[in-house]
């Protein structure tokens, strides 16, 4: 019994196949693959096997269910082959369109992906959870907005605590209570029942027409008055105020100007936002903006760095004198532009409206 090596669970000693019955000569590829899946598990490997296609994850498990023992000599020939085949491939291809639109997403256009999803009908195969976990929290509240809360409360049990917690969090408090009472009800689902809801939801994703932008029109509008003058955005504001004030307020929140420095910059990242700051920009800026809420980012940008950098920073200021309206515009988008991109490499992180809010 030392040469052997148990592949499955036996019933009993009489079901035993004698040593050396199985043979590598005797053995077919699903057999093999078995074999090797059996040896991964049992080195403590990391198998993705949740991928694999639901017949493939059952003829497996019921390929290992039949394999009984084989003896070290094959498990070696068979490990020497699968090195061998390793070893010898090049490249390879997906199989399937969906395997290939897979490799291919973000490539083609989401209008030919759409195109060939349908024409080929083409769904998700393995575990539909891992692509639900995926979505944004936005995606996933439109998705519960959309469905039962029993179908919810599923779905928010399914989901990573963080952001199953970040989904409840920005829901209607009479919706979020009710989801987590019947998150209570859930404890006799059975797992069936489980991967077909998450299966009904994944199909949702899949039938979803593709978006022209992967931005919101919000995140888009604010990126361009980011970059737009003051005059330009205080028009462009006021005038959405008037037509649509609750876009006009999403499109704010995602607006960053010289003017949030002082509420949303943290006073410790201000020696990072202006070493690497053109001086003479810098200057141009903090000697324009004087007044209300920009000389209030101007002394809270002065206040967090050095007093001698702070004092060389003043003289330059006086040297400056009076600088004109579309210089400093220009001044400022450069030290705005450079809050964001310290944002965007993960260096700073900004305080959040909701935590000013509470402040």
């Amino acid at each position: 019994m030392d040469n052997a090596i148990p592949l499955a669970p036996l019933g009993g000693i009489d079901d035993m196949p004698a040593l050396g019955g199985m043979r590598k000569t005797n053995l077919s590829r699903p057999q093999k693959a078995a074999i090797i899946v059996r040896f991964l598990l049992n080195e403590g490997a990391e198998l993705a096997l949740a991928e694999l296609s639901d017949n493939h994850q059952a003829d497996l498990t019921y390929m290992m269910g039949d394999m009984g023992y084989i003896d070290r000599e094959t498990l070696g020939d068979v490990l020497m082959e699968f090195a061998q085949e390793l070893e010898s491939i090049g490249l390879s291809f997906p199989n399937g369109i969906s395997g290939a639109l897979s490799v291919l997403q973000g490539q083609i256009s989401p209008m030919t992906e759409a195109r060939l999803r349908k024409e080929a009908g083409v769904r998700m195969i393995g575990n539909p959870w891992a692509r639900i976990k995926e979505l944004s929290t936005q995606e996933l509240i439109e998705m519960v907005d959309g469905e039962s809360i029993e179908v919810s409360a599923v779905l928010i049990s399914k989901l990573p605590v963080d952001k199953a917690a970040e989904v409840l969090a920005k829901l209607p408090g009479d919706k979020a209570r009710r989801i987590t009472f019947a998150m209570s009800m859930t404890a006799s689902i059975t797992p069936e029942a489980v991967d077909r809801i998450g299966l009904t939801l994944a199909c949702q994703i899949e039938d979803r027409p593709p978006k022209a932008f992967k931005q919101g029109p919000e995140d888009r509008l604010g990126a361009i008055l980011n970059s737009a003058s003051t005059a330009t955005r205080d028009e462009v504001l006021d005038s959405l105020d008037e037509k649509d004030a609750e876009f006009a307020g999403a499109v704010r929140r995602r607006i960053f100007t010289y003017a949030h420095i002082a509420k949303r910059v943290k006073p410790l990242d201000v020696p990072k936002l202006v070493k690497d700051l053109d001086e003479a920009a810098l200057i141009t800026a903090l000697a324009f903006a004087t007044e209300g809420d920009f000389g209030m980012s101007t002394e809270f940008i002065l206040s967090n760095m050095s007093s001698r950098m702070a004092d060389q920073l003043r003289e330059g200021i006086t040297e400056r004198g009076k600088v004109k309206t579309k210089e400093a515009e220009a001044a400022m988008s450069e030290i705005t532009k450079a809050v964001r991109d310290l944002v965007e490499l993960g260096e700073i992180e900004l305080i959040s409206e909701d935590d000013e809010e509470d402040e």
